[in-house]
């Protein structure tokens, strides 16, 4: 067990620090070759806060480890609407704006609740395809949407930054940053494997709460940061937009690269169900008065430590079960 907390632990760590170079170093060469910043912005930075997920998901889901890949979307999905939109409020109360709410959440919620639909029983290819579908379907809509480039200049700078893009550094900034994410994937998906079987936990179970909040500390990061020097408007909208990416496109990917059989039935059942309900709840913190404050942030905190008590109890019972059924 000691080994496999090392090998999440320092897996996460560096997946991290990798994804961000992975994904700044991608967004500059971008602008350096002359990419429209609407691009940039949709696609490359939309799936730059996926990126953690996604790698670690499809490992996990190639190795034959679904559960866990699965339970990291669920859990990240989980954590970003609640744990990092509580964390911020206790910093400033953050302000929901008209657009946001009437195209960000609905989106949001569909995503998901498309999401959860789809691993019930089986997750087979054709539904990995189907969401794939879904993930253009939100690109190209969101494309053509976007009125000019100025709507993700914001955002891309501070990606970016303003010096001047160095070609070569960037390349190579990209390229390891790539290997590195892919590599310490490897380890973290290994590590939960071991926790699990040492602590008679479903893999799932730990997807959904150790490697879920790994691939969840960028945007924890990025938006506590972003909360101190005031930039709110794009907190929100960044927030439901990595549940798009992370519901259809890490979805996706998991269903073509390893489709099959979800075991842990709890995580796809009732992890499923708490998943939308908080995204719902969620949504609705956020319409009314167009602001999330302190009081919802705790509840909201409240409700991600409630679906991991939930989730445990569950996870408890299967292992219990498939240990008398062994006998």
């Amino acid at each position: 067990m000691f080994l496999g907390f090392i090998f999440a632990l320092v897996g996460l760590g560096v997946l991290t620090f990798a994804a961000d170079h992975f994904v700044t170093g991608a967004a500059r060469l971008a602008v350096h070759h002359h990419v429209s910043p609407v691009v940039v912005g949709a696609v490359l930075v939309g799936f730059g806060t996926s990126a953690p997920e996604m790698v670690v998901s499809g490992v996990a889901a190639r190795q034959g480890k679904l559960d866990i890949g699965v339970g990291n979307i669920i859990g990240s999905n989980v954590a970003n609407i609640s744990l990092v939109l509580a964390a911020v409020t206790t910093i400033v109360a953050i302000p929901v704006n008209s657009q946001t709410a009437r195209r960000g959440i609905p989106v949001s919620v569909a995503s998901v609740a498309l999401f959860a639909l789809l691993l019930q029983g089986t997750l087979e290819r054709w539904e990995g395809a189907v969401l794939a579908v879904m993930i253009g379907l939100f690109i190209y809509s969101t494309l053509k949407s976007s009125g000019s480039d100025d709507e993700f200049d914001g955002e891309i700078t501070s990606v970016v930054g303003d010096a001047l893009v160095d070609g070569r550094r960037e390349y190579f900034r990209a390229t390891v940053g790539l290997i590195a994410v892919v590599t310490s994937s490897w380890f973290i998906v290994d590590g939960a494997g071991r926790i699990a079987e040492a602590l008679d936990l479903s893999s799932g179970f730990v997807g959904f709460t150790l490697v879920a909040l790994g691939t969840s500390a960028p945007e924890l990061v990025t938006s506590v940061q972003a909360a101190r020097q005031g930039e709110t408007d794009l907190l929100v909208g960044s927030l439901l937009g990595s549940n798009v990416f992370n519901s259809l496109a890490v979805g996706a990917i998991i269903g073509l690269v390893g489709p099959g059989a979800i075991s842990d039935t709890t995580l796809a059942e009732m992890g499923s169900l708490l998943m939308v309900g908080i995204c719902l709840v969620s949504g609705a913190f956020m319409v009314h008065r167009a602001s999330v404050g302190r009081t919802k942030g705790f509840i909201l905190f409240l409700l991600w430590v409630l679906s991991v008590v939930l989730l445990w109890g569950g996870a408890s019972v299967d292992v219990a079960m498939g240990s008398l059924g062994a006998l």
